[in-house]
């Protein structure tokens, strides 16, 4: 029986994986795309946890800044194909023990006037990257192999210059002496620490620049339907243009798949190195089994019966939730999980996505999304740990709390072979791995001929913003069909 052919084949379905087959079958492809789970959508899924009837949490990530603001899903046009992106007014907030909250609203001036003593310097930090959102959005979305366009004006030039020194000086302890109160530092502090790395940082201070400036424009919006209707949009196009889903096909080796002209993958690179291992140049297999892992996340999901009872009710209005207090006190909490020890009081990134779209709630019913950070494999269940933090700055949530579930950093690959370890970003979050990917040349060559690195572990990074997978695929296009011109993406092609 003669051997499957195909144009290309992607292997994941993920955030990233969906946009390199997309991208292919726009340019008329014949597109095999293939993931093991039962479901697509990688770090971008909404399922029933059985918790509640009805009642539907995000798998990984619930707040979109990067896909509102990537360009990749700007040409796709999300919002034409039904996605409804919601907007709070409130981007996030930290909530602080003794005191009002830090506020980060969607207009910067409004954000800077609540920050007393370190408004001005909160404005001249975020305000010229907020002026030229483009560039900003291309400094930290590029494939940083050329200068970006949008840089080559004024403000895109200011923007650019104002990120460099912001790099710098957030990166380190430098950072420390612009503020002179609690509030502003731990709103960027808060950012920093979706990195899951030891702070400062240089990777973890351009996060805190990208993404804080972000909630002040474009936002950081919740998906009606949650997450999976942006997976979900991505493949109803894939389909339309002549694309193929199929899942649990779980691949381990080259010999498994059908011939193709390119394999894009949106994997790690560790798992690229063992399908492909003995045909893989070896600088490229000796890079790609090296490539380091960082510390983890565990997830703990919640139905509540209300709203969480913040203390401060301004906390209550914002779409994402920063917990754990200070910049020095999630600075040290980051240092304890560097280590390899849990914290006592872990950072925790939380989400009630019915805050922004109340129809996630359900007969009375609400989700709550979080997750601490710890050590990379920990097998502890953290529900009581988290439950605590919350409970510092929200006195009585355990009172709303009607059922929860813990997925500890151990197991976190169960439903996402990407996190090795319970690391949702794909990789340490270093400075480097964010500039250079795994591999200082050229960071999607998978060391095959026609092979390629399309996930979240190469440039640009984490996020589901699609870039990973439109960078590779335009080099698969250009270097294995000869088709140079970027394909249509929206909605009429």
């Amino acid at each position: 029986m003669p051997r499957e052919v195909r144009d290309a084949v992607v292997v994941g379905a993920g955030p990233n994986g969906l946009a390199a087959a997309v991208t292919l079958a726009r340019a008329g492809l014949d597109v095999l795309l293939l993931e093991a789970q039962p479901t697509p959508g990688g770090g971008s899924r909404t399922v029933d946890l059985g918790l509640a009837d009805g009642v539907r949490h995000d798998l990984c990530s619930a707040v979109h800044p990067l896909a509102l603001a990537s360009p990749f899903f700007a040409a796709f046009d999300l919002a034409a194909r039904g996605v409804r992106l919601v907007v709070p007014e409130v981007s996030y907030v930290q909530p602080l023990a003794g005191r009002p909250a830090a506020v980060a609203l969607r207009g910067l001036d409004a954000t800077a006037e609540r920050l007393g003593p370190d408004g001005r310097a909160f404005r001249a930090l975020l305000g010229p990257l907020v002026a030229a959102p483009a560039a900003t959005v291309a400094l930290g979305l590029g494939d940083h192999r050329s200068v970006p366009a949008e840089v080559l004006s004024a403000a895109g030039l200011r923007a650019a210059l104002t990120f460099g020194a912001g790099l710098l000086e957030q990166g380190t302890r430098a950072g420390y002496a612009r503020f002179v109160d609690d509030a502003a530092p731990a709103l960027l502090t808060g950012v920093a620490a979706h990195t899951i790395a030891p702070l400062p940082s240089l990777a973890a201070a351009g996060t805190a620049l990208l993404l804080g400036a972000l909630a002040h424009a474009p936002g950081w919006p919740v998906p009606v339907g949650g997450s999976q209707a942006i997976s979900d949009a991505l493949l109803a196009d894939l389909r339309a243009h002549g694309g193929e889903l199929r899942l649990g096909q779980e691949v381990t080796t080259w010999r498994q798949l059908p011939r193709a002209r390119a394999y894009l993958f949106d994997t790690t690179p560790g798992a690229l190195a063992r399908i492909w291992g003995e045909r893989m140049r070896p600088a490229v297999r000796r890079a790609f089994t090296r490539f380091r892992h960082g510390n983890a996340a565990a997830k703990v999901d919640y139905v509540l019966s209300g709203p969480v009872p913040w203390a401060d009710p301004a906390v209550g209005a914002a779409g994402t939730v920063h917990v754990g207090g200070t910049r020095a006190e999630m600075t040290a909490a980051e240092q304890v999980v560097g280590r390899g020890q849990h914290a006592e009081r872990p950072v925790v990134l939380l989400s009630d996505p019915a805050v922004t779209v109340p129809s996630r709630e359900v007969a009375g019913r609400r989700p709550l999304w979080t997750y601490a950070h710890v050590p990379a494999g920990s097998p502890r269940d953290v529900t009581e740990t988290v439950t605590a933090q919350i409970e510092r700055f929200a006195p009585g949530f355990r009172d709303v709390v009607v059922a929860s579930r813990c997925v500890p950093a151990a197991r976190m690959a169960e439903h996402n072979p990407s996190y090795v370890g319970g690391d949702i970003a794909g990789g340490a979050v270093t400075f480097p791995r964010l500039v250079l990917g795994p591999r200082a040349a050229d960071p999607y060559d998978g060391g095959v001929p026609g092979v390629y690195l399309c996930s979240q572990s190469t440039v640009p990074g984490p996020g589901v913003h699609g870039m990973g997978g439109w960078h590779a695929a335009r080099r698969a296009l250009r270097h294995r069909f000869g088709v140079a011109a970027a394909p249509d993406l929206s909605p009429g092609a």
